[in-house]
């Protein structure tokens, strides 16, 4: 068989099918197509092939014949030329030119996993910034969390201001009229935060504990709700109570009540987020390295991507999104309306998603071979053990893991761990020094 390589990582070959061959397509085609059939005096499916012929022709069971054909001889001339497909086949075939007793020939186009030509992948260089913490980062970070630790309090004297949180009822109207929507009890509002419609937040300021207020705004032209848009509403309003965020000082009191062991003063918390603060930029250091030296083996490499391969992926990525966004309650429209995007803009980026992680694999895949990394089954129990931890809460059997996941594909996941491990191993790492 000649196989030529065509552009875009595919080929094209030809594949005879000896007359005898296309027979065994019309049996397998007659036992199918007669279990159809109705034909009379006999029993559905019993009729003799002579007769159903005699009443259908042969020719109605070429479509079922060419279609078993075609399956088995173009897997095996796959398997026998060991072509590593990687997208369904295009098939040139005239069906009207077949004749019974006769030998035929189709052609198969299909797009073929990329031969990668590797480049430079060693001695890569990643800089990193040095993994050290001013005392500056130490203090905003110890701010931030006082911030976190905040508590809302009532605020007993005076009138709200912008920053406060208002307690309040509300009822709107319009033209006297109460519309779907337009009413709360007791609801919370950062003052400020721009969360209701303009001018109602500054219309609240300066109102006391129990007061009552009239606020009247004007919805806005593009208002998500049609029916409001554009119109004049009157809200009736009712502040009960005002309420501040107290932050806490950082003092021995807030240290000890965190109760983090070991730590007693401010300075063993000082250092006690320093040393986190480091941790932190040690971690985002490794994974800036593992990023850039899979990118820049990947960049330094020479391949061709089907484009069948990258539609694959990004149906794969496409319909995995979408699941994962119907789990959340959404539909897809409304996710993207969220999003602020298009379909069309969300395939494209799919698409880019899809073709990069194909092209860091293919590449990882080749040095993992060039390097000659193996797997043994202590690793792949291993992996198996991490894998059955990972899913102890939802109660998955390791039976049911092996078959999600099978030990093919376990055996891939660790030696891409292995071939990105010995990447880093052999990058030279060079810290960035900081401008003056």
């Amino acid at each position: 068989m000649t196989i030529d390589k065509l552009k875009g990582s595919k080929v094209r070959f030809d594949v005879k099918v000896p007359a005898e061959k296309f027979e065994e397509g019309l049996d397998h085609a007659f036992k199918v197509e007669n279990e159809k059939v109705e034909i009379k005096g006999f029993r559905k499916g019993k009729a003799p092939r002579h007769v159903y012929e005699n009443k259908y022709g042969v020719e109605s069971l070429y479509q079922e014949a060419i279609q078993h054909v075609l399956q088995d001889t173009y897997y095996n001339a796959v398997v026998d030329e060991k072509i590593d497909v990687v997208a369904q086949p295009k098939i040139d075939l005239d069906p009207n030119k077949i004749k019974r007793g006769e030998d035929f020939t189709y052609g198969v186009t299909v797009a073929v996993r990329p031969e990668v030509e590797l480049g430079e992948y060693k001695n890569l260089k990643v800089e990193v910034v040095p993994a050290k913490v001013s005392d500056s980062e130490v203090k905003a970070e110890i701010e931030r969390k006082l911030e976190q630790n905040a508590e809302m309090i009532v605020k007993e004297d005076g009138k709200l201001e912008k920053g406060d949180t208002a307690v309040f009822d509300f009822s709107g109207s319009i033209d006297g009229e109460k519309f779907e929507g337009g009413s709360a009890e007791n609801y919370e509002l950062e003052i400020g935060s721009g969360n209701f419609i303009p001018g109602f937040e500054e219309q609240m300021i300066g109102m006391k504990p129990e007061e009552e207020k009239d606020i009247v705004v004007t919805f806005p032209k593009d208002y998500q709700q049609e029916s409001l848009a554009g119109k004049e509403a009157t809200f009736a309003t009712k502040l009960h109570e005002i309420k501040v965020r107290k932050v806490p000082e950082f003092d021995e009191e807030f240290v000890k009540d965190l109760d983090i062991d070991g730590i007693e003063t401010k300075e063993d918390y000082q250092e006690h987020v320093r040393k986190e603060l480091v941790g932190a930029k040690e971690k985002q250091n490794e994974n800036h390295i593992r990023q850039t030296v899979v990118t820049k083996a990947t960049e330094n490499a020479d391949f061709e991507i089907p484009e069948e391969m990258i539609e694959e992926e990004k149906n794969r990525l496409y319909q995995a999104q979408v699941n994962q966004i119907k789990q959340y309650g959404l539909d897809f429209k409304t996710y993207l309306q969220y999003m602020g995007k298009t379909e069309e803009q969300f395939k494209q980026e799919l698409e880019a998603q899809a073709e990069k992680s194909i092209s860091q694999q293919l590449v990882i895949n080749e040095i993992g071979k060039k390097e000659d990394f193996e797997v043994n089954e202590e690793a792949v129990k291993a992996k198996y053990d991490e894998l059955q931890e990972q899913y102890k809460s939802q109660n998955v059997t390791m039976d049911q893991i092996k078959q999600a996941i099978p030990e093919s594909a376990v055996k891939v996941e660790i030696i891409y761990g292995k071939t990105v491990d010995f990447l880093v191993d052999n990058a030279e790492v060079v810290t960035e020094k900081k401008a003056k």
